[in-house]
């Protein structure tokens, strides 16, 4: 789906509706985050289908280092010869060198939410491991994408932002399934820093906010952060 010039949303229901994002720059792609399925069928086809193929991929970004979004890194890599980007802390997760921390299983958020909060405290299923090429950190450049550092849901959640098409990719920072929240109450591994990223998340003013889980806010979306992070 096509949510802004040049930038094409992906999304699956496994992973808890989880969702990756393709960015056009002149004869290269990026893409911020990889789905669930280790195949990586779904973003083979959608780059098909903007006329492109496997080698125009020439960075893939990461958000953080949860399951639902590194299913199809590893079959991505190996098709693309993309560069993988995220932040250190993240990259020996990635690498398969250590697990995901997991999050507290007390009750709190929706209930469709569980199953992955199971899968973060048994470390199942595992992503096919891939290394990292490069460390990002605040302020670096990825393709068209500008790197924010927004820690809380991960010590290194990053946030991508294309200024010139008014698009934040936002990773977990803000969920749109099952309900437009906040994230998923109960997965964030530091609330206070968590808070501080979301404020400031509000003050980019995006006109599309291009969240982990469930559709891209497109209308009234600086307006949705904003009361998010005011609540």
């Amino acid at each position: 789906m096509r949510i802004a010039e040049g930038v094409y949303s992906i999304g699956q229901s496994k992973g808890g509706h989880v969702h990756a994002y393709l960015f056009e720059h002149g004869d290269e792609l990026t893409l911020v985050d990889t789905l669930f399925d280790t195949d990586a069928a779904l973003v083979v086809e959608a780059i098909a289908r903007i006329g492109r193929s496997p080698g125009d991929l020439k960075h893939i970004a990461l958000t953080h280092a949860h399951r639902s979004h590194l299913g199809g890194l590893a079959q991505l890599k190996r098709l693309s010869g993309a560069l993988v980007h995220a932040h250190e802390w993240e990259a020996d997760i990635i690498a398969g060198e250590r697990l995901a921390q997991p999050v507290s299983m007390r009750p709190s958020g929706p209930l469709a939410t569980y199953p992955m909060r199971i899968g973060l405290a048994v470390g199942r299923p595992k992503h096919p491991p891939c290394p990292v090429d490069r460390g990002l950190a605040e302020g670096d450049q990825v393709g068209p994408l500008r790197v924010l550092h927004i820690p809380g849901h991960t010590p290194g959640s990053l946030a991508f932002h294309f200024e010139q098409r008014g698009v934040l990719v936002v990773g977990d920072a803000v969920a749109s399934w099952p309900r437009v929240d906040a994230g998923w109450p109960g997965f964030n591994l530091n609330e206070g820093q968590y808070r501080e990223s979301l404020k400031r998340l509000a003050q980019v003013e995006a006109e599309v906010v291009a969240v982990g889980h469930g559709e891209p806010l497109t209308e009234d979306a600086a307006e949705r952060v904003h009361a998010l992070a005011a609540a």
